[in-house]
């Protein structure tokens, strides 16, 4: 098994606010680290948690079946939730107050979703990672008014891989995925790796939603510039909607072998997971499938929006650790011991699969090359020069391509800022990561990748299925408020 360790960057106590403030996202050189838009300091480690409590497993939402159609029923709703512990806040939720049911699905699957939006505000749901015609995709496109339902319908048309929803609307991403609208879509299949893994829900197969926030001490969470500007802020983090600044959660795993679905639901945060003793993980899958074969890490680096699955022998009785880089204008960072597993199994799992997957990497040669720019002026982000901050922008700023077309993508930031580079429609192949060719898990089915200041990261991928000549797809910077700020450019997929 190959073993890859990644640097977990700097860290400093979360719950303590620091200065430091870039005005209106403006790039300094000189000012900015790769990782983040202030250069932060210090090696301090969020203080020791003074409590455990059972780790709360969002419910798994059942189906109605009419008609071979597997319905799924979403109300966007409002409500409060403690996101700061014994503060109330005002927030977003499907089904509830805050983030959603885990939708399970499997390859081949006809599915629709039922989503009611009772939010008082326009909206989108985003189904980040699927593989889908374009017009159900969930992009601005198709944003719906409060009180009036979308019901999209369509083809699970994928492997197994850890996907999840959110909103999408222009100019609205970030406020409503910070008041809590995220929820998992675990795609499944029919593989002999499906079958080998854990996949009971909630028992040996396990969603980790990790939030990073930002928030007033009365619990007001923030989004935007204006917002992260306030004084006073505090920056609370969450595990499956509950808050970690002082607890620890436990798991009792009644299988030996448990499976691990990290999501980064933070709207600009970097998260890293690792364990507290030091020792590897087993790293099973990327954003879109499963890896060639278990890899041991020592750390797994999740930009916002980008999952990994892991598998993990209860019998260590591991304590997993999350290490929080703040990825936008203010923040703090530090690492907190978010999961402690305890073995009260009596099982004894069968080894793993050799092989994994077959992953087939891309002979580029014959592709066609195009130059994806993040840029920046002032406060407005750009792709190639234009700020999608509306549909016409996007829509004069357009990406054409064509089904069975195979291209690569040479992603440049020419900004100091980070970016969480992210493509709908199909997954794509890591060729090179500034200037060094992809290994280890980067070789991976991926549809969100990290892009460091001024880096250059080179994808390729292969558009097939879905073709439309009104409706868009987006590629966009997943950290949430460069994406309202403007990084976000239509693309569409015609008929060859």
């Amino acid at each position: 098994m190959e073993k890859r360790d990644l640097a977990a960057g700097p860290q400093l106590n979360r719950r303590r606010f620091i200065g430091g403030l870039v005005g209106g996202g403006t790039a300094l050189a000189g000012v900015t680290s790769a990782l983040s838009l202030i250069s932060l300091s210090g090696g301090g480690t969020a203080a020791a948690a003074t409590a455990t409590t059972a780790l709360t497993i969002p419910p798994l939402l059942s189906p109605t079946t009419t008609d071979g159609v597997d319905v799924y029923t979403l109300d966007m709703q409002t409500g409060t939730h403690q996101v700061i512990s014994g503060v109330t806040s005002s927030s977003a939720g499907f089904n509830g107050s805050y983030l959603g049911p885990t939708i399970k699905v499997a390859n081949g699957d006809s599915v629709r979703m039922d989503v009611t939006n009772n939010l008082g505000a326009d909206t989108t749901v985003h189904w980040h990672g699927a593989h889908v015609p374009a017009k159900v995709d969930g992009g601005p496109q198709v944003a719906f008014a409060s009180g009036e339902t979308w019901s999209p319908a369509f083809t699970i048309n994928q492997e197994a891989a850890t996907l999840w929803y959110h909103p999408h609307a222009l100019g609205t991403t970030a406020k409503q995925v910070s008041q809590g609208l995220a929820g998992m879509l675990i795609v499944d299949d029919d593989s002999d790796t499906s079958a080998a893994l854990p996949s009971e829900y909630g028992v040996d197969d396990i969603p980790i939603i990790l939030q990073c926030l930002a928030s007033s001490a009365a619990g007001d969470v923030k989004y935007d510039v204006t917002g992260y500007r306030t004084s006073g802020l505090v920056f609370p983090v969450l595990v499956n909607g509950v808050n970690a600044d002082s607890t620890t959660f436990t798991f009792a795993a009644t299988k030996r072998r448990i499976r691990l679905r990290f999501l980064n639901a933070s709207l600009s945060d970097i998260i890293t997971i690792q364990r507290s003793d030091g020792a590897t993980l087993t790293q099973v899958a990327t954003e879109q499938g499963y890896l060639t074969s278990a890899t041991e890490v020592s750390t797994i680096r999740l930009v916002a929006g980008s999952r990994a699955e892991v598998v993990i022998d209860a019998a260590d009785a591991p304590t997993i650790q999350a290490v929080i880089t703040t990825g936008w204008i203010a923040g703090g960072s530090g690492t907190y011991p978010i999961l402690s597993i305890t073995d009260n199994s009596s099982d004894t799992p069968a080894d793993l699969p050799s092989t994994l997957n077959t992953i087939t990497r891309y002979d580029t040669s014959g592709f066609t090359a195009r130059t994806i720019t993040l840029g920046q002026s002032g406060a407005t982000m750009l792709i190639n020069g234009v700020a999608g901050t509306t549909e016409a922008a996007m829509e004069a700023n357009m990406i054409m391509t064509t089904v069975g077309a195979k291209e690569i993508w040479t992603i440049k930031n020419s900004t100091q800022l980070e970016h969480s580079f992210h493509l709908h429609d199909v997954p794509f192949q890591v060729i090179s990561i500034n200037g060094t060719a992809a290994s280890g898990v980067d070789l991976g089915w991926k549809d969100t990748v990290e892009v460091i200041g001024t880096g250059t990261v080179v994808i390729a991928m292969e558009f097939t299925d879905y073709a439309d000549d009104t409706y868009m797809y987006m590629l966009h910077c997943h950290l949430a408020q460069h994406e309202d700020e403007g990084m976000m450019a239509g693309l569409m997929v015609t008929a060859s």
